[in-house]
């Protein structure tokens, strides 16, 4: 036997089991951008209780869907509802379509149908706000937008465009376009 014959052999071999593994493979479905391996966890069905420094519930986040993207550490929501309690321990509720969680934590947006709503509790008067996205920054105690919000308690309804919140001061502000609706109780 000469050496081209055996080449050719292992050459024809070679093909072979080349076209046999791609035969093979041919059915099995292909990453893609976004697939399972570029999230470092996924959570389904949750519910997450941040705590301050004192050891007291700061935050509480429910939602059916998270995602953590391996590559620049960020979060990504489905649906998210925060609960945000007050001094008493009543519960503030923040809801969207989708959130946004940098990965320091230090930024939150939420887009899509956002929602504020005041405890259920007789001591608090029933508040809402409505608008199209929020961005959070809670290290801050801020919030701001630069979309229509709309803030409804009794007796009153303003609307604005732009927005911006201190809940350590307890304060907010539109920033344009501003319109209020008083209505004097009966």
């Amino acid at each position: 036997m000469n050496w081209r014959t055996a080449i050719g052999g292992v050459l024809l071999a070679a093909a072979v089991l080349s076209g046999w593994s791609l035969l093979r493979d041919r059915n099995k479905p292909q990453p893609v951008a976004g697939d399972d391996a570029s999230k470092d966890y996924v959570l389904h069905d949750f519910q997450i209780i941040a705590l301050d420094e004192q050891g007291k519930e700061s935050t509480t986040l429910r939602a059916p869907l998270l995602e953590r993207s391996r590559a620049d550490e960020t979060m990504v929501i489905a649906t998210p509802l925060f609960l945000l309690p007050d001094r008493d321990g009543n519960h503030w509720e923040l809801r969207s379509d989708k959130g946004w969680v940098s990965a320091k934590g230090d930024q939150l947006k939420l887009t899509g149908n956002v929602s504020g709503d005041s405890p259920k509790v007789p001591s608090v008067p029933p508040t809402t706000f409505r608008t199209d996205h929020l961005d959070v920054f809670p290290n801050e105690n801020k919030a701001s937008t630069d979309a229509l919000v709309t803030l409804t308690r009794p007796g009153m309804t303003q609307s604005g465009v732009g927005f911006e919140l201190n809940s350590s001061d307890k304060t907010y502000h539109f920033l344009s376009q501003v319109k209020s609706r008083y209505t004097p109780r009966q």
